[in-house]
């Protein structure tokens, strides 16, 4: 899959990173817009973000700091950051570990599939579990579903779209995005919510 140019200074601090941290051992996966390219779906977004268990975050600042990388942790609770300093600049990836408070375990990982990301395989996370993260978002402070509309269209077919209904239905936020691209036709929310019912 061919590197959009603006992409390729993140894409090399991508596989910098998986690369250390398999070396590690520690467990990971990608997530957010390169899982999304690595798939072969569209983002609006630029942002490297990696999943990792809480009780790796120590381990994987470390393994980081090893090769260079500016270790922060910030006040949110929810992820550690790691600075790549490069040519271009400081490059940011996020280390997660309770997206939309959705805590990163084992079943999160075995929620992957390997794939080759600009040559350099590594686990990427569901197309489901993508577009769930997306979703779950949003909220009275932000809602803009400009951002999870090209994810929906160009990974609709890699979606469990009865499980992203199942998984955001207390969120009327999700319910309405739900709305949109049923009357879009992206997905059938008649036909999500009756799978949704039959679990």
């Amino acid at each position: 899959m061919a590197v959009p140019e603006d992409r390729q200074p993140l894409i090399a601090t991508l596989k910098k990173a998986a690369f250390h941290l398999k070396d590690a051992g520690i467990p990971f996966c990608l997530a957010g817009s390169f899982a999304v390219y690595a798939r072969g779906g569209e983002s609006v977004d630029h942002d490297i973000d990696f999943l990792i268990k809480e009780e790796d975050a120590g381990r994987v600042l470390a393994a980081l700091a090893e090769v260079g990388f500016r270790g922060e942790v910030p006040p949110e609770g929810w992820l550690v950051k790691a600075w790549d300093a490069t040519e271009h600049g400081d490059l940011l990836i996020d280390f997660i570990f309770c997206p939309v408070q959705r805590p990163v375990t084992d079943a999160t990982f075995r929620d992957t599939d390997v794939i080759a990301v600009s040559a350099s395989h590594m686990p990427v996370l569901s197309a489901t579990e993508l577009m769930i993260h997306k979703v779950l978002t949003w909220s009275a402070h932000y809602c803009d579903f400009a951002r999870g509309l090209p994810v929906a269209r160009s990974l609709r077919e890699q979606i469990d779209w009865a499980r992203v209904y199942r998984e955001t239905a207390h969120s009327p936020y999700a319910h309405a995005f739900l709305f949109l691209i049923d009357k879009l036709g992206v997905m059938s929310l008649a036909e999500a919510g009756a799978l949704s019912a039959a679990v």
